[in-house]
């Protein structure tokens, strides 16, 4: 039995820096929310990377057409579910306000904010050591810019918070 939410379905939007805890937020948020029998998805942009967007490069360009083709994505499961949770870095603001565009307002955009010197302590993948030694050249939050949001309905500083306080608080925002 799915609970059906008063109001309109909606697509909570993670961004941030490689580190910062999207992908590990998206995760316990699903989880939070199936416990309470609310229907979501999870689109990591980790694993669009590996498939759907496995033909894009991380130029401006194509890290542009990564996220146009998530935002479209996201669209297409809000038919089928209440919420789903999108985990992509998505370092600029044209990108998020493409994403916010294409899905319109069921839109929320969160950033997943820590420091960079807390990002690469935590290096997931082991990005942030390959910058370093060279073997990656294109790298948000190193060698390309990420544009934090002017203004996100939620900011996440996940180097202060426990992972509980911030699914809290993803919670308060999606059951009003």
């Amino acid at each position: 039995m799915n609970v059906v939410l008063k109001r309109a379905s909606r697509v909570i939007w993670l961004t941030g820096l490689s580190g910062a805890g999207k992908s590990t937020i998206a995760r316990a948020l699903a989880a939070s929310l199936t416990d309470s029998h609310v229907s979501c998805a999870v689109l990591d942009g980790d694993e669009l990377r590996t498939g759907l967007n496995s033909d894009l490069s991380y130029s401006s360009q194509d890290r542009l057409e990564n996220v146009r083709r998530v935002a479209h994505v996201a669209k297409l499961f809000l038919s089928h579910v209440d919420v789903v949770i999108v985990a992509v870095i998505s370092p600029s603001r044209t990108g998020r306000e493409m994403a916010k565009d294409v899905i319109g307002k069921g839109f929320l955009e969160i950033f997943v904010d820590a420091p960079i010197a807390i990002c690469e302590s935590r290096d997931p993948k082991g990005l942030y050591h390959k910058v370093r030694a060279g073997a990656i050249s294109h790298f948000t939050g190193v060698s390309d810019p990420y544009e934090p949001p002017t203004s996100p309905v939620l900011s996440l500083r996940t180097d202060m918070l426990s992972l509980a306080d911030e699914i809290g608080m993803l919670r308060a925002l999606i059951d009003r």
